[in-house]
């Protein structure tokens, strides 16, 4: 089981480091609690998440309710392994999924037997259990919630998935990084890091700042 992930910010409005514990690899994220974050990383039991930024839908807005909880906790928890998959599982069918407060994002969260979920707040969910999934900034289950913020030329989503088609099932770290470099961004929202996580080998591969010639491993030390 391989899952990579491009991350790309404004590094304007975004500070970020990536940090190597033996539990996690993740980017944190600095917010105002003085916090790094793991909203995007690799836990050492296989746990991977991911948080994109997605125009919202009134439905996925915050509520403070206990019968919500946000789409950040959920992935960072997750991250963190004080859930596992099939927590998250009854959390989707009992609690409603929303936004955090100052942010619009959806998730794609997968363990190290290749169980992915896709999670749109105010959308819904979808469990994927195929030989691939993939996640963009725009959403998946209902595409036409959010074609009208497609930017032009803007065909990452359709590039990497007719890529991912054309591997079979022995596909590779290095495999993964072409099709992270096939739609890495640049520009002041460029991609800062580029990360793959291999659960056979249970390291993460590594590169930053579109430096594709460069990457780097750590793999989670034996307990």
């Amino acid at each position: 089981m391989i899952t990579g992930f491009n991350f790309d910010i404004d590094l304007a409005v975004w500070d970020h480091k990536i940090i190597k514990e033996k539990d996690r690899f993740y980017i944190g994220i600095l917010r105002p609690d003085g916090v790094r974050h793991s909203y995007h990383g690799v836990n050492r039991n296989g746990n991977v998440g991911t948080l994109l930024y997605v125009h919202g839908n009134p439905e996925g807005n915050c509520q403070d309710s206990i019968g919500c909880m946000t789409i950040a906790d959920v992935t960072e928890q997750f991250i963190q392994a004080k859930i596992s998959f099939d927590d998250v599982l009854e959390i989707l069918k009992e609690r409603k999924i929303v936004y955090a407060r100052d942010a619009t994002m959806q998730a794609m969260l997968s363990d190290r037997q290749g169980r992915t979920l896709i999670v749109e707040p105010g959308v819904g969910w979808r469990e994927d259990d195929g030989c691939c999934s993939l996640m963009t900034n725009y959403s998946v289950l209902a595409p036409e919630s959010t074609r009208p913020f497609l930017v032009p030329g803007d065909d990452r989503y359709e590039r990497a998935a007719q890529l991912l088609n054309t591997y079979g099932k022995k596909f590779t770290v290095t495999d993964a990084f072409s099709v992270l470099w096939a739609v890495r961004q640049e520009g002041i929202w460029a991609t800062r890091v580029s990360f793959v996580y291999s659960a056979k080998e249970h390291a993460v591969y590594y590169a930053q700042n579109n430096d594709f010639s460069q990457i780097e491993k750590y793999e989670f030390p034996q307990l």
